[in-house]
């Protein structure tokens, strides 16, 4: 019997209103894949804890503000050194006050994008599964189109 091994990460799909227009912030990794800010929970940290750790070293960005009710989780399987990996994410919304972005070492390039080209851009269909509830949250919460 093989042991699976598991991990634990959480993140954010960062958005910036202005009006009632909504961007969200996307990480070009250097992997080559697009997604949101995320990373492994550390020991003693929450779910936000890591959310606000993460957002903070992957983009500069440490004044986030975190929307209530809002959690989506994704779960998928990958290989690490010949082990099965099941990996589990928590999302958050988190509003960002800046467009200013500086990057960690771990990815290429940025982008904010209105909700379709964010769509497009998006590699993996499991994060466009969480921007786009994240998009319809958001536009009952701001009532924005």
């Amino acid at each position: 019997m093989s042991y699976m091994l598991e991990e634990r990460s959480a993140g954010a799909v960062v958005f910036y209103l202005s009006q009632d227009v909504v961007e969200y912030l996307l990480l070009h990794y250097e992997a080559g894949h697009w997604d949101f800010p995320k990373g492994a929970i550390e020991e003693g940290e929450d779910e936000l804890d890591t959310v606000r750790r993460e957002v903070w070293e992957e983009t500069g960005i440490n004044n986030i503000e975190i929307v209530k009710d809002f959690r989506k989780e994704i779960e998928y399987f990958y290989r690490k050194v010949g082990e099965l990996v099941r990996k589990r994410v928590a999302f958050y919304l988190a509003k960002s006050n800046t467009k200013e972005v500086k990057l960690s070492y771990e990815h290429k390039a940025y982008i904010w994008l209105h909700y379709p080209k964010a769509m497009r851009m998006l590699t993996f269909r499991t994060a466009r599964n969480v921007l786009e509830a994240a998009h319809t949250y958001l536009t009952q919460l701001y009532n924005i189109k």
